[in-house]
């Protein structure tokens, strides 16, 4: 766990890490054992994929690999742009602290993931609205991007792939307000009544994800999902400096997150047509639990897990070059030594980007003052929090409110309009929750349990903010979560 000490004056870091069968397309007879592995493409109706980045800045630069990735895999396994939506800001590419232009990689000795990959929707376009829309097919709801939807019928397979920060409940988009998980469920629910889809499988890297299906996903919607983590821990960044195997010299960012490497890797070097769902939930558990050290976290799933009996190639397809690599748990790559807590990430990248700046330059205070605002801001978040709850429930009651969890298989919050409520409201008064501050989305859950009204949060939340930091994390700037 990375040591941070705040040094007064200067207000920066300084800790130094935060740290085969064959295809059966000519067999005439199947065994009982090919299943679904040796299926035609024809079998499986069109399949459609959607991957969304959440994030933006360049300290974030591993969602929008991850998600460029996620396409090169789509492409090769013979999916074609017409049926791939891309979400991301696109700002990482052709940032001015990219070393190599144009280019993305998503591991140390990767290959360029950015080429060719459609920019359906950039920028301001990446919007919860617009991502509920295009899962939905409904073009005319749409604001901006290539119009591009997942036209689907009745037999047609679906992927989606989402990566970002997250918080409980909650997942984080660049421009706007965040994705919530009841929202997200319903439109899964309306999509599933629609008629207009056989399958659809959600793979999800964001810290306490587990929580947006938790008690929330229900079964009998042929939806099955995996999540980078639990509905209490955060998710890995990996690839970062530091770790081993490192990124180039020149890279001061984490390349990939630890469970979003780990299913796509896996899928690089295997035949997905021999290769199920459960093979590589197993797989992928196995390498982002970092055996069980601090350093990982649990993938979970969820919704109809009997579809995890499937193969990969009924939603992924499956490059030819890898006709002849029958899936075998021993070939497949280690896990990270150290991957990095997804939520201290950027602290790392403004910590590297500020060691390894001369002496005096404009780059070594930009970075010192990125680095000073962001622990300015986590303090300023954490403290505010700490205080509301001190002031709605007690001194000694508050903390303990703040924490509670709910039973397995509960969902975070039964009112989800007063979380979203409550949120506004504190924004309004204290600043954006930011990346970092998702991670107190129980706590003002836990004050929505607790039957606070929306005038008591307004007035704790003045009471504990009599101002607060007007720099680059404020809701100024942000906007709100909700």
């Amino acid at each position: 766990m990375m040591m941070i000490r705040y040094v007064a004056g200067a207000l920066f870091l300084t800790a130094l890490s935060i740290l085969t069968v064959a295809d059966g397309r000519h067999d005439f007879i199947k065994l009982p054992s090919d299943g679904t592995a040796g299926a035609d493409d024809d079998s499986v109706g069109t399949r459609w994929a959607v991957l969304l980045a959440g994030s933006s800045g360049y300290w974030n630069y591993r969602h929008q690999a991850d998600i460029c990735h996620a396409y090169q895999i789509l492409r090769k396994g013979g999916l074609k742009d017409e049926n791939i939506i891309v979400f991301m800001y696109d700002d990482i590419a052709y940032n001015v602290e990219n070393p190599r232009p144009g280019v993305l990689i998503n591991s140390p000795h990767g290959e360029d993931v950015y080429k060719g990959v459609p920019k359906d929707y950039t920028g301001n376009d990446v919007t919860p609205n617009n991502f509920y829309n295009v899962l939905l097919g409904n073009k005319t709801a749409l604001t901006g991007g290539s119009g591009k939807v997942v036209d689907s019928g009745p037999n047609d397979h679906i992927f989606v792939f989402y990566s970002d920060h997250g918080g409980p409940g909650v997942l984080g988009m660049p421009t706007s307000h965040y994705i919530y998980a009841n929202d997200l469920i319903e439109v899964l629910v309306k999509k599933h009544a629609s008629g207009t889809y056989k399958k659809l499988v959600f793979y999800l890297e964001a810290c306490e994800a587990g929580s947006i299906f938790e008690g929330l996903l229900p079964k009998g919607l042929n939806i099955y999902a995996t999540t980078a983590s639990n509905a209490e821990e955060s998710s890995w960044g990996t690839y970062c400096p530091g770790d081993y195997p490192s990124p180039p010299p020149e890279y001061e960012t984490c390349l990939g997150d630890l469970y979003s490497i780990s299913w796509m890797e896996d899928s690089d070097i295997h035949n997905l047509r021999t290769e199920t769902l459960s093979q590589q939930y197993e797989l992928v558990k196995k390498r982002t639990a970092n055996e069980n050290s601090y350093y990982g976290s649990h993938v979970m799933q969820y919704g109809d897990v009997k579809l995890n009996a499937e193969s990969l190639f009924t939603y992924l397809g499956t490059d030819p070059a890898n006709d002849n690599l029958t899936f075998v748990d021993e070939n497949s790559p280690l896990p990270s030594s150290k991957p990095v807590n997804q939520r201290d990430a950027d602290l790392l990248h403004f910590w590297h980007k500020f060691r390894k700046a001369p002496e005096g330059s404009d780059r070594k205070f930009a970075a010192q003052k990125q680095l000073s605002e962001a622990m300015v801001h986590r303090t300023h978040v954490d403290s505010s929090i700490k205080l509301i709850g001190k002031l709605l429930f007690g001194i000694d009651k508050g903390p303990q409110m703040l924490k509670t969890m709910r039973p397995s298989g509960q969902p975070l919050v039964d009112d989800w309009d007063c979380l979203k409520s409550l949120v506004r409201t504190f924004e309004t008064h204290c600043g954006s929750l930011s990346q970092y501050g998702m991670k107190h989305m129980r706590s003002i859950a836990n004050i929505c349990n607790a039957g606070v009204t929306r005038e008591q949060m307004a007035e704790a939340s003045a009471q504990a903010c009599t101002s607060f930091p007007s720099n680059s994390w404020s809701s100024l700037h942000r906007g709100f979560s909700a």
